[in-house]
């Protein structure tokens, strides 16, 4: 990049990771999590409705400094996870975490008990705020155990899977690739590397998947071992828990069910052939046979040569925004005046991007690599719509609300990157320009719906396979990864054979006890396509309807949030309209290709 390091200001948070104000932090937590214990272990069952009241305002407060100090320390730790401090201190966090876990695993425990035992008080007047809240904690109490099983839990995963995951992260951002980069030979840290793979050189993305997924399959044991023993943990947890299937903990999380989800799956499996006719149509216009995997997202060879430096891709966001409503558009210029975003990739930076609610200061913060073309305008519009979800919840709502479910949590991301289409489609100067963003698009939503469905058969796969007594070696996981992968494109790509080992570098596997991360950015993706619609059919009188909705955080269900927008959720064709969307835009594109 040849701008200034672009890197958030996280001032707001601490001072600095050595700053005397953590310590006082963390006496502070401790004691409260302590004053906790004493007022309300042993005591939660008998609890009237304004003494539970009580109990959850002060939760909160505790939940309001435990996040702040959580926050700094996984923000620090990401932008520079190779510094003895940010190391230091994240690791001392994660224990004071997973302590404070152990000590207030009761509070949910009892509380949902209290309310299954009572459901009146569910829907007392008192605790309007908390109904929803306390629903959801009535959902999951046939799944819990014991306080000292919860606690033994917690104790267990902290130097256990917690450690597969972390050794999976550390590898991925501490290694170098040999990556020939337009015919000269570079060396790159991952970051760099992974930017690389919509490279406009073909020769260069080919060898940015072959160093990358070659390298990763070099170590084929570690990562097989780290998945294999995540897996085996997760089926004996949904035993111990009684869950009716592997998938059932992640539709208690994700607020949903079981027919919902696979009415969505099953769309998108049907689907696929629409996905393959936008990978063939592309083939077409890269004047190739047929795709390779490092061309599925590969820029488009006779696409415009626009480069968006970073205050171009503020400028591009911020009107996108504010061309939909100008107070919604409101949090953007505010996260780039306060400095929220670290856009600079380094060594040691973690990978990929996210966005991280900052309840207490009604804001959030966002990590990126930002790569001056069309893409990394597209990702920090995204993260600038989890941004924009987390200021108005964080307004509305108080903090037990503010833990949406993932099916909900991509609503305004996936929102925020039609926004920027149709604005960048307003101003193309050409067919060609226009084809690239309609690319762009497809290329996007195709990964996030179809390859991503892929990603969850696979993992169902898994437990099937150890189920059956199968053995998770290197090869049998690949097997099951090329098997739904080939689900999804059929014969529409060909496939490096270092692609196998492509599974390894999704993180998403080794999260411990956060199973099927995978299906809700499907349904946030189908679901924000075909609400998108609605808004192009009722134009300003949707903006009202879609500011409740990301106002109101995890208050209601997802279910009811599509009530507001006038969505079914639970009607199995609701999803095809999804379908139908992406569809529109590959007819678009067609219409333009010569």
């Amino acid at each position: 990049m040849t701008q200034k390091e672009i890197v958030w200001d996280l001032s707001g948070l601490f001072p600095s990771t050595t700053d005397p104000s953590i310590e006082k932090a963390i006496d502070k937590i401790t004691k409260v999590a302590e004053d906790l214990v004493k007022n309300y272990q042993g005591k939660i069952l008998d609890l009237s409705a304004k003494d539970l009241l009580k109990l959850l305002q002060e939760y909160e407060d505790y939940l309001l400094d435990v996040r702040d100090l959580g926050l700094f320390t996984s923000l620090s730790f990401s932008a520079n996870m190779t510094l003895p401090d940010t190391q230091k201190l994240n690791d001392r966090v994660n224990k004071l975490q997973a302590n404070l876990g152990k000590q207030l695993a009761f509070l949910n425990l009892d509380i949902g008990k209290l309310v299954f035992d009572n459901p009146k008080l569910i829907s007392d007047k008192d605790l309007s705020n908390y109904k929803h809240y306390l629903e959801k904690l009535k959902r999951a109490v046939p799944h819990q155990l014991s306080e000292v099983e919860e606690q033994l839990i917690i104790e267990k995963d902290q130097y256990g899977i917690r450690g597969w995951q972390q050794l999976q992260s550390k590898w991925l951002n501490t290694r170098i690739f040999d990556v020939e980069v337009e015919g000269e030979k570079k060396q790159l840290p991952y970051g760099e590397a992974n930017a690389l793979l919509p490279h406009t050189d073909r020769s260069t993305r080919k060898s940015a998947n072959e160093s990358i997924y070659g390298l990763l399959g070099k170590d084929s044991e570690l990562f097989s071992s780290a998945l294999r023993n995540v897996c085996n943990d997760w089926i004996n947890v949904t035993k111990r828990r009684k869950y009716e299937s592997d998938m059932h903990a992640s539709l208690i999380a994700n607020d949903t069910d079981q027919e919902i989800i696979e009415s969505l799956l099953k769309a998108i499996d049907e689907g696929s052939k629409v996905y393959r006719r936008y990978l063939k149509l592309k083939a077409k216009i890269m004047g190739v046979e047929k795709l390779a995997n490092y061309d599925i997202v590969a820029p488009l060879p006779n696409a415009p040569d626009v480069k968006y430096d970073y205050e171009k891709a503020k400028e591009l966001t911020y009107n996108a925004y504010k061309k939909f409503d100008e107070e919604y558009a409101s949090s953007v210029k505010d996260m780039f005046e306060r400095n929220h975003i670290d856009a600079s990739p380094r060594f040691g930076k973690r990978n990929g991007a996210f966005c991280a609610a900052w309840f207490s200061g009604k804001s959030a913060f966002i990590l990126q690599s930002y790569n001056n073309a069309l893409d990394g305008v597209y990702t920090l519009a995204h993260e600038l719509g989890h941004a924009r979800h987390d200021y108005y919840f964080s307004q509305e709502q108080t903090i037990l609300n503010g833990r949406m479910p993932m099916i909900v949590a991509e609503t305004a991301s996936i929102f925020g990157e039609l926004l920027v289409t149709d604005l960048l489609l307003s101003e193309a100067q050409t067919d060609n320009e226009k084809i690239a963003i309609f690319a762009q698009v497809l290329d996007g939503a195709g990964m996030a719906a179809f390859q991503v469905t892929a990603r969850a058969w696979f993992e169902q796969d898994l437990y099937d396979a150890i189920k059956r007594g199968e053995f998770l070696d290197y090869k049998t996981i690949c097997k099951y990864w090329t098997k739904n992968r080939d689900r999804i494109y059929g014969d529409a790509i060909d496939w490096l054979d270092v692609m196998e080992a492509e599974w390894t570098m999704k993180v998403h596997y080794y999260m411990p006890n956060f199973r099927f991360y995978n299906y809700p950015y499907v349904y946030g993706q189908m679901f924000v396509y075909a609400l998108y619609q609605k808004y192009l059919d009722e134009g300003k009188d949707f903006v009202p309807k879609f500011k409740k909705v990301l106002a109101a955080g995890s208050s209601i269900s997802p279910k009811e949030i599509g009530e507001i927008l006038g969505l079914d959720v639970t009607d199995p064709s609701f999803w095809k309209l999804g379908i139908k969307r992406f569809e529109y835009f590959i007819d678009e594109l067609e219409k333009l290709v010569k």
